[in-house]
């Protein structure tokens, strides 16, 4: 049998596109004529829906566009196995099922809905789908065919899932006489989930001693980054091909692939450089799927504004990125230079705009308010929502997205400002811990200098007072961000971080901070998520509440 798989980028809730994409995938393939063409977990909805799926008219839409697919499949010689929602019609329940529906001829031949429904971190799928109630292979071209739909492929509590469940597709699939095994999914990225992938699946072909597929899609979707990255493994778990990272690819094979081993797949997660794949893309869809082209950032001469501005020209271009650069009377004239130099080696187009005469305003206007109060963090603030201002009224002038700079470090503790540097559309990197935004400066520079030296050598500082210096306020972030990935990523205790060696005083300040700045956290942009626990949907804790962890 010869086998397509569509490693593509769907858009929620654009089911018309999704259908176009589907049939000039099909129509490319028919030089090639494959007997089956694969496409990921609810491409005609996109991936996730959210609560589309409680409207009704969405619904109906996505009825139809099946009814399109089928008319897809009459014109062509192959099948067609796709995921999409169907009505579950029970009687009590939600009302729908994740399906993946096979058709071929102009029918539909095959229907499974999705048995194991994930409802921790990002997902919530027991909140719009009922489980499958039946296991059904599909019977197709000598092999009988065992679909999943992405968590049924994760019972496993040792490769990575999340919670054991009481039923077991894919063994019930072999138990039925499955030859081959596809697991067709919209799997987001993490770091180190590709590796977890992998061996999984791995695992359920040497168990079950049969080939296996996985189908992911790629692209970006709001705080999701999905990375593709489908591969398949021959009966011995050894892996037969994997396709791109982070790439849209058609990829045609004949099922005598599987008796090879191309690789081991030791190499297919690369640290920095899978983050940095990640950024770009989450970037580059957020802006498109949401209609713009541009975005401005706010250039302090430090090394997260300078990351942030290269990971936007990678997935803008340099013509759609602005930087601006607002000096104060605390900011050092080093601050500006570099921002100038970052901006002229990117080849973007660079404003200065000084706030000092902005800020005495607001600090005259203040004075009667003020009266009898000292400087303190007010103070820096105002400097802070100022900038944030500036950068809103040109994102609203010319019709940018303003990209908010703070990493996920700051974001922790709260050492960022509320109205100001959180200030925009999305959080490039709210979900990338301080030393990791080195990490992702050196792989930025690795061919050459882009990011000053300057700028990565320089001690953290907002600027915002004389000899500002960020490890004035917080620890240091070697010893900040370790604590902060076992306390946020692994769930540990305080007391199980400070048995790793951290002092306790320390730690029971970053687990304080955490908690009470939880607020600000709610009201940040959407945040893109490239680490096992990031702050947005995926990370639920009260605001006004009264524990201690």
């Amino acid at each position: 049998m010869k086998i397509a798989i569509a490693q593509l980028n769907p858009t929620v809730g654009d089911i018309k596109g999704n259908i176009e994409l589907v049939r000039k995938t099909i129509t490319n393939l028919e030089p090639e004529q494959p007997d089956l063409v694969i496409f990921p977990e609810m491409f005609l909805t996109g991936y996730p829906p959210g609560d589309l799926l409680e409207r009704s008219w969405f619904i109906q839409r996505a009825e139809q566009g099946m009814i399109e697919v089928a008319k897809i499949s009459k014109g062509c010689s192959c099948a067609i196995l796709i995921g999409g929602v169907a009505r579950s019609n029970q009687k009590f329940g939600r009302g729908l099922y994740n399906c993946a529906f096979g058709f071929y001829q102009g029918k539909e031949v095959y229907r499974q809905a999705k048995w194991l429904l994930p409802f921790y971190d990002v997902f919530d799928e027991v909140r719009y789908f009922d489980p499958a109630r039946e296991v059904r292979l599909w019977d197709f071209k000598g092999e009988r065919i065992g679909v999943s739909i992405c968590e049924d492929a994760w019972n496993v509590l040792e490769f990575g899932g999340k919670y054991r469940y009481d039923f077991d597709p894919i063994g019930e699939q072999a138990r039925q006489g499955a030859t081959l095994f596809i697991n067709i999914a919209a799997s987001p990225f993490w770091l180190g989930k590709p590796e977890l992938r992998l061996k999984l699946i791995k695992g359920h072909s040497l168990k079950h001693k049969k080939p296996f597929i996985f189908v992911n899609q790629v692209g970006g979707q709001d705080e999701l980054i999905f990375d593709g990255r489908g591969f398949a493994t021959n009966p011995q778990g050894g892996l037969a091909f994997f396709l791109p990272e982070f790439e849209e690819r058609v990829f045609v094979f004949e099922s005598e692939i599987f008796q090879r081993e191309v690789a081991t797949g030791e190499d297919i997660g690369s640290g920095i450089k899978d983050v940095y794949q990640a950024l770009v893309l989450g970037i580059k869809d957020y802006l498109h799927k949401c209609g713009l082209k541009k975005a401005v950032i706010g250039l302090s001469g430090g090394i997260d504004s300078a990351v942030t501005a290269c990971l936007a020209v990678a997935a803008l271009g340099k013509e759609n990125v602005l930087g601006v650069t607002m000096p104060s009377e605390f900011s050092s004239k080093g601050s500006v230079e570099d921002s100038r130099i970052l901006a002229n080696n990117l080849g973007i187009e660079f404003l200065i705009i000084p706030i000092t005469p902005i800020y005495h305003c607001y600090l005259e206007a203040l004075k009667g308010a003020f009266a009898g109060k000292g400087e303190d963090t007010t103070e820096e603030n105002i400097q802070a929502r100022i900038r944030g201002n500036i950068l809103m009224a040109i994102a609203n002038k010319f019709g940018y997205l303003v990209l908010t700079t703070g990493n996920k470090s700051e974001l922790a503790v709260g050492y960022c400002t509320l109205y100001g540097d959180m200030s925009g559309g999305l959080a490039v990197l709210g979900d990338v811990p301080k030393m990791m935004v080195y990490q992702l400066a050196g792989y930025i520079n690795r061919e050459k200098e882009i990011i000053p030296m300057a700028i990565i050598k320089k001690p953290p500082s907002a600027e915002l007072k004389p000899n500002q210096r960020d490890q004035d306020t917080l620890p240091p972030y070697e010893i900040l961000d370790p604590i902060l990935e076992h306390y946020i990523e692994e769930g540990l205790s305080p007391e199980e971080i400070v048995k790793k060696g951290f002092k306790k005083d320390v730690v029971d300040w970053v687990v304080s901070q955490v908690a009470r700045m939880e607020y600000k956290r709610r009201q940040a942009p959407v945040v893109l998520r490239v680490t096992s626990r990031a702050f947005g949907t995926g990370r639920r804790f009260p605001i006004a509440a009264r524990y201690r962890d």
